[in-house]
C-alpha cells in the first residue's frame, strides 16, 4: 500500500526538472546505477535527508526535490518508462528492506493518506 516511494525516488532513477517548455521530465539522469544507490546506505540516506529537507543536496537531488510535489501529485505523468520504472525498483527496495526509512518519506509526502489512497489499486495490481 505504499505508494509515496513510486514517486519519491524519480531522483534515483532519474527524475530531474522538469523543462517548462516540456511535458516531460527531462532524461538526464535516466542511465544512473540505482543498483549501487540502492546498495549504499550512506547515499540513499543522503537522497532521502534532500528530499526531506533535512541536508543539503546535490544539484540533481535538487532537482529532484523541486519535481517531486508535481510527480506525486499526478502520479508520475511526465515521466518516461525507464523513470517509471526505476520509481518502482526503489519503491519496493525501500518498503522490503529499509521500511522505516519508507515511513518518514510518508509522513513528510503524504501525512494524511491521500496518495496512498489515490494509489492504492495500482500498487495492489502490480503486485506490491
Amino acid at each position: 500500500m505504499k505508494v509515496l516511494l513510486l514517486l519519491a525516488f524519480a531522483a534515483v532513477c532519474g527524475l530531474a526538472s522538469c523543462r517548462p517548455q516540456e511535458e516531460k521530465y527531462t532524461t538526464k539522469y535516466d542511465n544512473v546505477d540505482l543498483d549501487a544507490i540502492l546498495k549504499n546506505d550512506r547515499l540513499l540516506r543522503n537522497y532521502i535527508d534532500c528530499v526531506m529537507g533535512k541536508k543539503s543536496c546535490t544539484k540533481d537531488g535538487e532537482e529532484l526535490k523541486r519535481v517531486l510535489p508535481d510527480a506525486i501529485k499526478t502520479g508520475c505523468s511526465k515521466c518516461n518508462e525507464t523513470q517509471r520504472n526505476g520509481a518502482k525498483k526503489v519503491a519496493r527496495y525501500l518498503i522490503k528492506n529499509k521500511p522505516e526509512w519508507w515511513a518518514e518519506l510518508e509522513k513528510t509526502f503524504d501525512p494524511d493518506g491521500t496518495y496512498r489512497k489515490k494509489y492504492e489499486a495500482e500498487i495492489k495490481s502490480e503486485g506490491f
